[in-house]
Formats: structure tokens, C-alpha cells, sequence
């Protein structure tokens, strides 16, 4: 960690009501970057991006404790991010009335309407070949390939067995190859 706090000094801090607020300093200077990107990863928009991670430290704040330090802090942050960025998602496709299929389409083109994108074209056609998954396949994916993450992480954090996660990022490798052949 940045000053050197492990979970347990960080979650002392945070308990302690003298130091809850510089705890909690610590913990979003810790992750928040870390936080951003993933659900970056997951929204594709900067400033949706921003929103979901500010959700993200609300619900931590009010809810740290019923933390019981059954899992690492950043398994139990990243829990909530994804979980965030379901819920915004969701919310999206409500909002605006739109399919799953359509919400895809949707954030497609605020991929490329986004300028704070600085990929290149490679980068958008595997944006775009992602957004051609299934929800959970596509976060399986960006676990494993962009995040580097072990599957018994994963499990942690989506509840889901490692033998299941491993048959998603499988198939989500697959659909990825036959889009990106597809468009060549």
C-alpha cells in the first residue's frame, strides 16, 4: 500500500472514529485509480466512469463495517465496483428503454464519441469485439486479460467457481477471435 498499511492497519483507521476520516483518505488514494480503470473497463465512459467509482466509496463508507475481513479489502472494493457498474448499466438500459443488444450498440458509439479515449484503432475494434459478449463473459475477460487477475480472485469477487470462470473466458476468447476475423 502507499504508506505502507496493510488491510489491517487500513481497516483499524477506518474503525477507529478519530482516524475513520484519514482512513478513509488513505483507502480512496489507495484505489481509486485501480478502481477507475476497471470500471472504465465496464461503462467505457470517463465521466460515467467517475460517477460509479464515486457510488463505489459511498458504499464502502457506509457500509465498511460490516466488512468482516473474510476476503482482502481490494477483493471486497473491487466486489462493490463491479457490482456498481452492473447497477449503472442496468440502469442505462432502463432509462433509455433499450435491450441488452441496444445498450451494447449504445455504448459503442460512446466509445467512439468519447474523447478521452486515446486508444487506437486496434484498441476500439477490441472494445467493440467485447461489447459482442455476454455481460459476464465480457468482465471474466477483462479480469483475466487486462487485470491479470488468478481465477481464485475472480471467485472471490463474482461468487462464481473457478472452473466456471474458466469455460467463460474461454468461450469469451473464441467469440473475440470470430468477431475480430470477421471484420477483417
Amino acid at each position: 500500500m502507499g504508506k505502507n498499511l496493510n488491510d489491517e492497519q487500513l481497516l483499524h483507521l477506518l474503525r477507529e472514529p478519530s482516524t475513520q476520516r484519514d482512513g478513509f483518505a488513505k483507502l480512496v488514494a489507495e484505489y481509486s485509480e485501480h478502481l477507475y480503470w476497471q470500471i472504465r473497463k465496464m461503462v467505457l465512459s470517463h465521466d460515467d466512469a467517475n460517477d460509479v467509482l464515486q457510488e463505489v466509496f459511498i458504499k464502502a463508507w457506509t457500509n465498511i463495517d460490516n466488512f468482516r475481513g473474510e476476503s482482502k479489502l481490494s477483493t471486497w472494493l473491487y466486489r462493490i465496483a463491479v457490482n456498481e457498474s452492473i447497477t449503472f448499466l442496468n440502469k442505462m438500459r432502463a432509462q433509455n428503454n433499450i435491450s441488452v443488444d441496444d445498450a451494447d450498440s449504445l455504448l459503442i458509439n460512446q466509445l467512439e464519441a468519447d474523447e478521452y479515449f486515446d486508444g487506437d484503432e486496434a484498441q476500439k475494434l477490441l472494445q467493440k469485439a467485447l461489447l459482442t459478449l455476454p455481460e459476464k463473459q465480457r468482465l471474466v475477460f477483462q479480469m483475466k486479460y487486462f487485470e491479470e487477475m488468478k481465477y481464485e480472485d475472480m471467485s472471490d469477487i463474482l461468487g462464481t467457481s473457478v472452473g466456471a470462470l474458466k469455460a467463460s473466458y474461454f468461450h469469451a476468447v473464441k467469440k473475440i477471435e470470430n468477431f475480430l476475423s470477421e471484420v477483417r
